[in-house]
Order: structure tokens, then sequence, then C-alpha cells
């Protein structure tokens, strides 16, 4: 068939599976996505109604790029304007669980008018349990909002009891478990007052109507084939939805690498990829994707070393038909403020030799870890973009945008009720609380709209006005305008933030209902900062930074790794059990694996560390990564690195100047 010609063998083999449950293994670079889209096209060639295919993924943006592959493919082979686009049960995990919910409302107990928290309002709703169960004035301090929201979310996504939870990942947490247990409680019945579903109930709530026999066989007989994107991230949960919709495995196919299983901190478990085929009787069929299209050989070479000590896997080592004379650099530097000096040449050497910025990346741990990269980057006027810090709607701004439009869906929704009240002068959390309680009605907004303004509070009426029922996408023009004014007021950079609100606005115009509007932004919001999110910046060209996490999926001609010691990678925080230390080295792993060309790793030999009991700021000294031992130097080109002298002759030392008398002088 002409559109396989460019497959490789086993890309080919996984296309052309039958029905029968199919894992691939797709090792980085390796050409998963073209072979899941191929796969997606030759059922459809084969007669699949595209009606009836459930692809699932875990970005929006990854749905829309194997859809428009899939549309490219099928038009080649089956003529222009075949409907590939009719794939419309293409979306996330949490995407299609809540439009399933939304469907089934009637028939689960749901209101399908229901609106969804991100993490952000689900902490601020926790919190005001926590507050009204009187657990914010204990006498020893309680778990913040943001703790408690991760432990409750960790227990849901990961099936596992709270005491079990507290024991293995929140330890200094444990004394509190009953009070814990009773505020989780507390926290469902306030999301079902308020007609709330957060994040984790979208995967909860479709577990629990799959548990139906007669609800999971309806389910499963919607879809003839169902294929899952990234199968190494899914938590136990999606797990179980899966296995249910498809229970004899026939017509599904997951696709992932264990390799890549990085998200233990979502509740994510590489051992749902790893049991896959053994849950199905015979168990499933096995093709390993091991091509990379992307790396030199030598860097593959050096990645392979690494992930080779993994005690539990799916072998493969990864190849390349790109050979190349330069190994990935190894570098020993001084000290953090060098590894920087260093970087910023290497960076700015590469731009000299044709290589633009945005094909260079530094990849880190830990945010916080590219502080003294941020300072010099800052200091030699090298323009950056940073991935995995503030995102695009955690800003204050578009939250307080968002808040109106999610109050105007859901009236009932108290965080959002909140928020939006205390934007006006004069109005505070108790007014706030009172109006709230009174709209608890079956048609709050009529009460609000007879509401007589309160006491000492300015732009009521105007706020009424902005929540009036209109068309789609005319409410957040009306909730922008209505908001600005605060803007000005409450920011100094209003001028910027304004910047943002429009491009929120422009996304918003690109959907059919403030519902769809609400629900994909909350669950697939944009990536980075507001610059990556549209808003553009001053410079075309700028380096990429970022967390290995936000990394996943990319891939840079150069790609430089920083502070690739222990402490740091594996994290401190990752050393307490095996299974931690394995996903440490599998983050390795996939940071390796994102370099096209050339690969540098630091090592800087100390760390200036503040505010140590006792001893005062002091220098620690650090060890390599564990990860990459001995004897696998050979792989690398390993160099230290230190500021070359400048060669001019000391200065003599100058004498004393009383800077305190000076400035006493000054006012005599």
């Amino acid at each position: 068939m002409g559109y396989l010609q460019n497959l490789n063998e086993a890309q080919r083999r996984a296309v052309e599976h039958g029905a029968e449950p199919l894992l691939i293994i797709a090792g980085a670079g390796s050409g998963k996505t073209n072979t899941l889209s191929h796969r997606v096209a030759h059922l459809l060639k084969q007669g699949a109604d595209p009606r009836r295919i459930l692809l699932m993924t875990f970005s929006r943006r990854a749905a829309s790029e194997l859809t428009r592959r899939v549309s490219r493919i099928t038009e080649s082979v089956m003529g222009q304007g075949y409907a590939a686009e009719a794939l419309t049960w293409a979306g996330t995990f949490h995407g299609i669980g809540a439009r399933l919910l939304r469907d089934l409302a009637p028939q689960i107990g749901l209101n399908p008018d229901f609106t969804i928290h991100d993490r952000e309002d689900s902490a601020d709703l926790m919190n005001l349990c926590r507050h009204e169960a009187g657990l914010s004035s204990t006498k020893t301090r309680f778990p913040a909002k943001g703790t408690c929201l991760a432990i409750y979310s960790r227990s849901v996504n990961s099936g596992t009891p709270l005491a079990e939870v507290l024991t293995d990942h929140f330890p200094w947490c444990a004394m509190w478990a009953a009070e814990l247990k009773r505020l989780f409680g507390t926290y469902v019945v306030a999301k079902q007052a308020q007609n709330v579903l957060d994040y984790d109930d979208l995967l909860l709530a479709w577990a629990q109507v799959m548990a139906d026999p007669g609800f999971a066989a309806h389910l499963g007989a919607m879809w003839d084939h169902v294929l899952i994107d990234e199968y190494q991230d899914t938590n136990m949960l999606q797990a179980r939805i899966l296995l249910a919709l498809k229970p004899s495995g026939q017509g599904l196919t997951v696709v992932g690498d264990d390799a890549q299983s990085i998200y233990a901190f979502r509740a994510a478990t590489v051992r749902n990829i790893l049991d896959f085929p053994a849950a199905f009787s015979p168990p499933a069929d096995v093709v390993t994707l091991d091509r990379n299209y992307r790396s030199t050989q030598p860097i593959l070479a050096a990645a392979n070393a690494v992930i080779a000590r993994a005690p539990e896997r799916f072998t493969k080592d990864l190849w390349s038909d790109r050979p190349s004379a330069e190994k990935p650099r190894l570098v020993n530097l001084p000290n953090e403020t060098d590894q920087a000096r260093f970087i910023a040449d290497q960076v700015l050497a590469n731009r000299e030799g044709g290589m633009t910025l945005r094909q260079q990346a530094v990849l880190f741990r830990t945010s916080s870890h590219s502080g003294p990269l941020e300072v010099e980057l800052t200091r030699r006027n090298i323009p950056f973009v940073k991935f995995g810090g503030l995102k695009f709607l955690d800003t204050a701004h578009v939250k307080d945008l968002l808040a109106v439009l999610r109050f105007a869906q859901n009236p009932r929704d108290r965080v959002a009720g909140f928020r939006m009240l205390q934007l006006l002068p004069g109005l505070g959390p108790g007014t706030a609380a009172k109006l709230l309680d009174r709209l608890t009605v079956p048609d709050p907004m009529a009460v609000l709209a007879q509401m007589d303004a309160p006491s000492k509070v300015t732009g009521w009426a105007d706020l009424v006005a902005a929540l009036q029922p209109t068309g789609w996408p005319d409410a957040i023009g009306r909730a922008r305008l209505w908001y600005e004014p605060h803007l000005d007021r409450i920011h100094e950079d209003a001028e910027f933030r304004r910047a943002d609100l429009l491009q929120l606005e422009q996304i918003a115009s690109t959907y059919p209902t403030r519902e769809k509007f609400l629900t994909d932004v909350t669950l697939d919001p944009p990536e980075a900062t507001s610059a990556e999110a549209g808003v553009p910046l001053k410079d075309d060209d700028y380096l990429i930074l970022s967390t290995i996490h936000s990394s996943k999926g990319q891939e840079w001609k150069a790609v430089f790794l920083l502070n690739a010691v222990d402490g740091c990678i594996p994290s401190d925080l990752g050393t307490g059990q095996s299974a931690d230390i394995e996903e440490e080295r599998r983050l390795l792993y996939v940071a390796m694996t994102h370099a096209k060309d050339q690969l540098t790793i630091g090592v800087p030999l100390r760390f200036y560390v503040t505010q140590q009991v006792k001893r005062g700021d002091r220098h620690l000294f650090a060890a390599r990564t564990r990860f990459l031992t001995s004897d696998m130097l050979d792989l690398f080109d390993v160099t230290r690195w230190a500021p070359q002298a400048t060669g001019q002759a000391a200065t003599p030392a100058p004498g004393r100047v009383d800077v305190a008398a000076g400035l006493q002088e000054i006012w005599r």
C-alpha cells in the first residue's frame, strides 16, 4: 500500500496489526505520532467508521495534531473531501470524561450545567471547607490547602487508601489522618452543592460509571477501536476505565514508552504499561519501535547506557543512521555561577555558527535550578522563555476574568463568586459570603438582578449588567470591558496584562459556546508563559528554558542539562524508595533524548547554600549523578571548564573611606 511505503518495518507491523490487543513501545524520537496516525488512517481505509473510533491523548494539541495527520493521510489515499475530521471522539482523557459525564448527567445524578474547577479553584474550595471545619485555627499547624488537595488527588487517582498515601508520600501529615478524611468528605459535599466537578472527578465519576456492568457495556459498545497515546503516563483510574471499556482487549491499542514514565507526582504509574500485555488472555502483542529519527548515534549510545541500568523495562536499544564524531559532553564546572557563564558562552557560540536560539534548550530538574542562569542571560541580553514556571491561566488577572465567566455559567460556584465579588471596591469576604448565600435559589440570576447595591460598594450595577445573558463570544467581551477598570486599579502593569486578556478573548472566540471554552481552557490550558501563549516578545528568537517535565515531546538541535549531580538529579526528594530513584533515572534519560546534534551535561562541583543553621552561608561539594557511572564515561567527552584569567595585573588595595561620615556631611 503506497501510503505505508515510508514506514519502517516495525512501524508497518504496528499499523497493519489486526483487532487483537496491541502495545506499541515507541522509543524517543521513533516516529510514534506518525505510526499512530497511520494506524488510524489504515483502520479507516479498511472500512472503520470514524465516529466509532475513540482516540485519547494527554493534550488537546496532540489530539488535534493526530487528527490533522490522519486527515492528510486518508485524503491522499481516499481522495479529497474524505471526512477524516469526523473523528468526533478524539481528545484528552479528562476532556472525553467531561463530555461523557455531561451527556449522561441525568442518568447518573449530575446536573448537566456543572462547571469544572482547575487546581487553584479546587484548592480555594478546599480552603473554605478547611476554615469552616475549624482546621485553620488548630494549635498545631494543619496542612495548607495545596497540600490537602495534593493528598486528596493522589488518593483518588492512585486508588490508594488515605493512610497509605500519608505514610508513603506525606508522612509529616499522618497525624491528621482522621481530620483529613472528614475534610475530604466535606469537600465532596461542597462540590455537589455548588454543582462543580474538579479535575479528579472527571476520572473518578467516569470510573464509577464503568463499575456498573450495564453502563460499561453500553459505553464500550460505542467504539469499535480505542487507541491511547502516552500510556506510560496513565494512572490507576485511567487504566480501570480503559480495561472496563474493552475487557477482552479487542480493538484496543496503547502506545507509550516505559522509559519515559516521569509523572508519578501526578499519580501516574509505570506499572500500567509494564503490566498491559498480561491483562489479556492470550497476552497482548508487543511491537517495539527502536529506530530513532532525531538524535545522533553517540547521543543515543549514552542514553541507552543510562536506561539499561533500569531493573525492569521493555528491552530496547535506540539506534540511528545519523553518525557523528561528536560525543555528548560532560563538563565539570567549579560552581553554578560558572555553569551559567559557560552555557551562555556556548549558546552564543552556537548562534554565531548559525544555530538560532530557539533551536537550543536548557533543561533542569526543578524550576529553581535555573536561577543563576536566568541572571546571567539577563545580564548578557540573551532573550529566553521559561517553561515550568507560572502558567498563562495561573496569573491573577486571567483568573479574575475567568471567574466572571464561570459565575455567569454557574451562579452556585462559590469560589468563582468570591473571587469576582471581591473585585468590587468596598466589598469584602464577609459581604461576599452573605450575597452568595442569597443566591442559593432556583433562579439566582433573577435574584441578583433585583438586589440592591451593598452599602459602600461602587460598580454594582455594572457587574450585574455584565452578568446578564448574552450571545457567545460577546459574553467574554462584555466581561473584559467590565473588568478593565478594575485591572487598571489593581495592577501597576495593567497595559501588559491587558494584552493577556485580549489574547484570552481571541482564544475564546474560536469556541462555539462558553461551556465548551471553559471546559477546554480548564482541562488543557496554554502551557507556557503569557508570551508563549500569544503575546509577542520583543525578540523573535529566544532561548528555551524548561523543566524536564515540561519538555516532554520536544526536540532541539542543542540541549544543555543543568546540575547533573546527586541531590539535583536524582532530587533529594526523589530518593526515598527504589521506584522514586528509577523515575529520576528516567528523567535523565528523557532529557538526554531531546537532543538532536549536541548534548551538554553540566556538573557543578560546588553549590553555594545560604541560611544553613549554625554554619551560616557555605559551599557544599557535589558528586556527579549516580546515573552516570564511571564505566559510562567513555561515551562522553569529559572536560573541565573554568573562567579564563584576564591577564591584568592586580590593582593595589584602596585606602579607607568613611562612608558614614560622608553621608552625615551631606546634611550639615
